[in-house]
């Protein structure tokens, strides 16, 4: 018995070597098809040009539904369906006016402004008030109602140039977009100018979601871009009473039925464990959501037609998801959870893609220690294609609500110091994405998918 012993662990070295050496081997293969094959930005491209802005219940999010459900199929992925969902359903209407009614210095000065999703608007009478400067919501505080009621009250913190994390910067500013209108009704403002998440000086204005609260009063709220948010406020230091019209036609409905996508490529020898890799199908109504996050979409679907184009047989179930919802509700991320735990599936891990199509710089984590530590440990693998970053913490959106079923939670981590200069805005579009980096994104995250897969995470 003890010959026996000492000879296995005699092996174990040479075991892990060859592991290690076929897991380099089909890393290095991925890339290369997909560097010299890759169909990613082909169906990007078709889903930007084809189809285009997407917002949850508009016909755009419709079509995409049907694309890549008849994408995936003709990849011949082993079944493809949907699960149906009930989604907020807002319209922009016809196009925002917004303008300085009379300045000392500049007169009448048309603005760059678009409405906030989810907002009520004001109608064709519009709303004209005397505009309130504020950066924080203590500061709006100490105002008071006596300052504030009728008034337009002028969200005006930047996103903080500081930071080399631009998604710190973002959550460091996007509460006075998310949380302002309620904010500012409380103290009976009329309307709400909200600054732009964005860190350059630019002339177009970035939608994103807003919400309201019961038995505040619902108020009218848009966004202005960059570039003017920093007129106002120079306007604002000599002219106390500035006066701004703002006329929007936007409108709540009901909500609307929609649907999750799922592709998936069966498991062999661990089939009960399924990895997902995902991002969201629908996109803001003011451009194609090239970034955000058709890019994500485009990566996720890459994996599993990697793994067939490669002759590669999964050990795990293999799933692409393309989530709907995610920009104004989450429904579609809430109902796959609900619907894994109602089917007592056991989803090992997933990834999402949904900080745009760039370079690959790693993978953030929420997961246990030891699957962390795990992950990790194909750093050796993995950096020589410039994936390094494996320290930050989160994972997604869309994949959160599985954490509560015991799921590693990853998300694809690109360099993001250009997203937002393109997230939520008329200027998402397929040309800002470069088809390289969109393959190195996707060759990463299938990469990633298939060390899970081989290796599993225990």
């Amino acid at each position: 018995m003890k010959k026996i012993l000492i000879a296995l662990l005699t092996a174990l070295p040479f075991v892990t070597s060859a592991q290690s050496s076929q897991d380099e081997k089909g890393v290095s293969e991925i890339f290369s098809e997909e560097l010299k094959h890759g169909q990613s930005f082909e169906m990007l491209t078709d889903l930007c040009t084809k189809i285009g802005p997407r917002l949850s219940g508009s016909p755009g999010a419709a079509a995409a539904v049907e694309w890549s459900r008849h994408l995936m199929e003709k990849y011949g992925f082993d079944s493809v369906w949907t699960q149906a969902i009930m989604v907020p359903h807002w319209v922009r209407g016809q196009k925002e006016i917004g303008h300085i009614i009379s300045s000392k210095k500049m007169g009448t000065v048309n603005l760059s402004i678009c409405s906030l999703g989810g907002s009520v608007g004001t109608g064709p009478s519009g709303v004209s008030a005397s505009l309130v400067e504020v950066r924080s919501f203590e500061e709006l505080k100490r105002l008071g109602t006596k300052t504030v009621q009728g008034k337009i009250v002028f969200f005006n913190r930047p996103m903080d140039p500081t930071l080399t994390n631009t998604f710190a910067a973002y959550g460091g500013a996007v509460n006075q977009r998310g949380s302002g209108a309620v904010e500012a009704a409380k103290l009976g403002a009329v309307a709400v100018i909200v600054r732009s998440m964005g860190l350059n000086q630019e002339d177009y204005p970035h939608t994103g979601a807003l919400h309201y609260e019961e038995n505040v009063p619902m108020i009218p709220a848009v966004a202005i871009s960059t570039q003017q948010a920093e007129l106002l406020s120079r306007l604002l230091k000599d002219e106390k009473e500035l006066n701004i019209y703002l006329e929007t036609h936007c409108e709540i409905l009901a909500d609307a039925p929609s649907y999750n996508v799922v592709g998936q490529l069966n498991g062999g020898e661990y089939k009960d464990e399924i990895i997902d890799v995902g991002g969201h199908l629908d996109s803001w109504d003011l451009a194609q959501g090239a970034h955000d996050d058709g890019a994500g979409c485009v990566q996720a679907i890459e994996v599993l037609r990697l793994y067939k184009e490669l002759g590669i047989k999964p050990k795990r179930t293999l799933r692409a998801v393309m989530f709907m919802n995610e920009e104004n509700g989450l429904r579609g991320g809430l109902k796959y959870a609900e619907l894994a735990k109602s089917n007592n599936e056991k989803h090992i891990a997933a990834i999402e893609a949904d900080r745009g199509g760039f370079t690959p710089k790693g993978f953030t984590m929420s997961a246990s220690q030891q699957q962390k530590d795990k992950i990790k440990g194909w750093k050796p693998i993995l950096e020589s294609y410039g994936l390094t970053d494996f320290e930050q913490g989160g994972g997604g959106a869309d994949i959160g609500p599985m954490e509560k079923l015991g799921t590693a939670l990853i998300g694809y981590l690109p360099d993001a110091h250009r997203y937002f200069d393109y997230h939520h805005t008329p200027v998402d579009t397929i040309d800002k994405v470069s088809k390289r980096e969109l393959e190195m994104g996707a060759a990463a995250m299938t990469a990633l998918v298939f060390l899970l897969d081989r290796n599993g995470l225990k």
